[in-house]
């Protein structure tokens, strides 16, 4: 991880969203992670901070999360972002579909495994289908002198709970590979960022939630399923 990491941790909105800010200090370049509900309060803490938002990173399209309407109230988003500043909206090649209103142009289709790199520090982008087909985790990993990674969860891991399977195109199969064969492959040390703040602490650990989060406890789809209500 770059020894010049800016990272900022903003909750935002009624459902209790986390926005993320995620940059270098040295290029001061700096990427929004899930830019929703209040978009001139996010511009204001980059600009706070010396910040240019270059690119919009999406966890998936769920309007709290990406603007649009919820319950007949308009949530501002990535649209209006975009129309403020100069920046490229990172989403998963299986939701591009869902932001039909920004032109291609603006558009980077992401796929499991793809880095995005701006102004010296990297995100790995992990693919994790459960919560919603495209669903996706930004991984910035640890450095050899043993600094820890950082996982921006988006809706599929919470502390102390996952993300809902019973949406539009949720899948509790996809959840569980998502969380076990994925994610708790992760350093143990590894720091969580998740989507909202539903627990009493605003970041845990890989490891933490592994011996205690109550969704992390089966060793068979089986057992996840029947739990969950699916068999």
């Amino acid at each position: 991880m770059s020894a010049n990491l800016y990272f900022k941790q903003i909750e935002i909105g009624p459902m209790q969203n986390f926005v993320y800010l995620v940059g270098s200090t040295e290029t001061r370049k700096a990427a929004v992670v899930d830019a929703a509900w209040d978009i001139g309060a996010i511009l204001h803490y980059a600009a706070d901070d010396d910040m240019e938002i270059t690119h919009a990173l999406i966890t998936h399209t769920h309007p709290d999360h990406v603007g649009s309407w919820l319950h007949g109230r308009h949530i501002e988003g990535i649209e209006e972002l975009l129309a403020k500043v100069k920046a490229k909206a990172v989403v998963h090649k299986a939701e591009a579909e869902f932001l039909k209103f920004l032109s291609p142009s603006d558009l980077i289709k992401t796929e499991s495994g793809d880095t995005i790199d701006f102004g010296g520090v990297e995100i790995r982008l992990l693919h994790t289908p459960g919560h919603t087909p495209g669903s996706q985790c930004f991984l910035l990993e640890g450095a050899a002198s043993g600094e820890a990674g950082r996982l921006i969860s988006g809706d599929t891991l919470f502390i102390g709970s996952c993300g809902r399977m019973d949406f539009p195109g949720g899948s509790a199969e996809q959840m569980y590979e998502s969380l076990t064969q994925k994610l708790m492959h992760l350093p143990d040390d590894t720091i969580l960022f998740p989507g909202h703040n539903y627990s009493s602490n605003k970041t845990s650990t890989i490891g933490e939630q592994r011996r205690t989060n109550p969704y992390l406890q089966f060793h068979t789809l089986n057992a996840f399923l029947t739990a969950m209500g699916y068999v």
